[in-house]
């Protein structure tokens, strides 16, 4: 059993940045998706258990880095030049192959934290 708790969310303006963290009970592959308002969750990054190998949705490559503290058995996302369609709530999950885009394909979930982008 793995226990996820995110922070870091918020409301900006477009351009601005935002760093979502996910501290988990334990070391494995983890992963962050997003789900807006009438939309499927969706894929955005995904990084494996030494950090070595990061994936990440086409829709955010060269804006989102993920990263991770494994002293801290944290992962974090930072997110540039933030665009009001990535406005949604964001859920860290563990649990999965770290190149696995399905959300199905993950055990653990976090509870979920909003961010929302102005225009």
């Amino acid at each position: 059993q793995v226990q996820l708790v995110e922070s870091g969310g918020g409301l900006v303006q477009a351009g601005d940045s935002l760093r979502l963290s996910c501290a988990a009970s334990g070391r494995t592959t983890m992963g962050w998706f997003r789900q807006a308002p009438g939309k499927e969750r969706e894929f955005v990054a995904a990084i494996n258990w030494s950090g070595g190998n990061t994936v990440y949705a086409d829709s955010v490559k060269g804006r989102f880095t993920i990263s991770r503290d494994n002293a801290k058995n944290t992962v974090y996302l930072q997110m540039n030049s933030l665009k009001p369609e990535d406005t949604a709530v964001y859920y860290c999950a563990a649990g999965g192959l770290y190149y696995n885009k399905t959300p199905k394909g993950w055990g653990y979930w976090g509870q979920g934290t909003q961010v929302t982008v102005s225009s």
